[in-house]
């Protein structure tokens, strides 16, 4: 497998990494061409200065993008510069319906697809442990088993294409409501006067144990945040979880008001830092301005 790495952002630029350790990556391309330079500087891979310039060197391919235009945009450029039986596989979180226009394009050129995006964080993706939820055929999904393997801990194919982002949405929501439940317990906590590192402690070994709470939490008690997963990100997936749901008649709750306290946090700079900064918002119930 020799493999092609587009999106070197916080979560693609560990990936690739990763990638590279297994001996599969061959190539990189990023739209600030500087981050694909250096990523080449320590690997000694291949920094492309356009994506068809990596299509002869390269059988597979995995994006790491932020949006659903972003991901049709360039699943369209590899429609028209890749050889047929050319595999790529996309760890962007996008909508369901966007994995299978990517696919139904690419098909038309005889390149197999996976919706494969990820779940861990930026910790997962620099320690290779990530979650990543697939949608496509069983012999893509077999196909691809070396690149997954060298990315995550667990990969789980669940259905057609778009069953992986699919699923990314139930991830999405579930993380929401970890957040909100997470970082309100322990404002309340706070306004107890309890000592807040005991607490994570005793409450973490029992039924409220939880990644967030034992990762995040001592850190967001001391008003630190830091980054493993962008609140402008995490804005991003729940508005396409909105949408998903809006076609069904639906408004989740949960969906609903994060949104809202994302909102109130990009307004007020946060937009950049980790989601645990939700405590931000908590913290002010029980400090209310003068």
């Amino acid at each position: 497998m020799k493999v092609g790495f587009i999106g070197l952002g916080a979560m693609g630029y560990p990936m690739a990494l990763n990638l590279r350790k297994a001996r599969l990556l061959t190539a990189v391309y990023n739209r600030t061409h500087s981050k694909a330079e250096a990523l080449a500087g320590e690997t000694g891979c291949v920094a492309a200065c356009a994506i068809p310039d990596m299509a002869a060197q390269c059988d597979t391919f995995v994006l790491c993008v932020s949006a659903d235009q972003d991901v049709l945009a360039i699943t369209d450029t590899l429609a028209g510069c890749l050889h047929p039986g050319t595999l790529v596989m996309d760890c962007s979180t996008v909508s369901a319906d966007t994995a299978r226009k990517a696919a139904g394009h690419l098909a038309q050129h005889a390149i197999a697809f996976l919706d494969c995006p990820v779940s861990g964080g930026t910790e997962g993706a620099k320690n290779g442990t990530l979650a990543i939820m697939c949608g496509g055929e069983e012999k893509v999904f077999e196909r691809a088993q070396p690149a997954l393997n060298a990315l995550g801990k667990r990969s789980v194919l669940l259905g057609p294409v778009g069953a992986g982002q699919a699923t990314k949405a139930v991830n999405q929501i579930a993380v929401a409501g970890i957040a909100q439940a997470v970082t309100e317990a322990l404002a309340f906590a706070e306004a107890q006067s309890l000592p807040l590192d005991r607490v994570i402690e005793v409450v973490g070994s029992g039924a409220a144990a939880s990644w967030f709470l034992s990762h995040r939490g001592p850190s967001m008690v001391r008003g630190q945040y830091p980054l493993g997963f962008k609140v402008a990100l995490h804005k991003k997936d729940l508005e396409i979880c909105q949408r998903m749901a809006g076609v069904r008649g639906v408004r989740l709750p949960v969906v609903e008001m994060t949104l809202l306290h994302y909102q109130r946090l990009l307004e007020g700079g946060h937009g950049d830092e980790d989601i645990s900064s939700l405590f931000r918002l908590k913290h002010a119930l029980f400090t209310p301005s003068a």
